[in-house]
């Protein structure tokens, strides 16, 4: 399912195999984009059962690092919190829908690798498959040392562990966004 073109604002999926750093990148990435003015909620797919805001979990360090709010979703929960037993996985338009009376500048997106979202890739040599690196929506890939596999010519590479380049990257990105945004409303 795509994502609803209405949305108000720019959607990044941020997707990497799991113990790649994902969490660990957006709360350096969140301090830094708020520092610029932006206000960022961040979507986090988890594939099991969860319980939100306990000091050292995911999600407790991504609202403490600034994301407003802070949205997580499974097959059983999501949060703000709302209970979901038995449910289905959670739809991201419907999470969007969620997040958008908190009118954010942007909305990361931690999880749903399959959905056709733009998309910034991080990859580590060694944890999960380079197929990754190809997925749909690919905009930008960030890794360590040289791609293991040939990367399209349109994918920015970035290096892993250089936060301030990938804030620019995502600053930059956004700002497309919206000339795309305004190129589609004059036709």
């Amino acid at each position: 399912m795509p994502l609803d073109p209405s949305l108000p604002f720019p959607v990044l999926g941020i997707a990497a195999w799991s113990g790649t750093g994902k969490t660990t990148l957006l709360e350096q990435l969140l301090p830094r984009l708020r520092a610029e003015g932006i206000q960022v909620a961040v979507i986090k797919h988890a594939h099991h059962r969860f319980d939100i805001d306990q000091p050292g979990k995911d999600s407790y360090k991504l609202r403490s690092a600034g994301a407003a709010p802070m949205l997580i979703a499974s097959r059983q929960r999501l949060a703000l919190m709302q209970e979901t037993p038995d449910g289905e996985e959670p739809d991201l338009n419907q999470l969007l829908a969620m997040v958008a009376v908190h009118k954010p500048d942007l909305v990361l997106v931690e999880g749903f690798k399959a959905w056709p979202l733009a998309k910034l890739v991080l990859y580590r040599e060694g944890i999960g498959d380079a197929e990754i690196l190809h997925s749909q929506g690919v905009e930008a890939v960030a890794l360590q040392g040289e791609p293991p596999v040939a990367l399209p010519t349109a994918t920015t590479q970035l290096a892993l562990d250089d936060i301030d380049a990938i804030t620019r990257w995502i600053i930059g990105w956004m700002a497309g966004q919206r000339l795309d945004d305004v190129s589609r409303t004059d036709r």
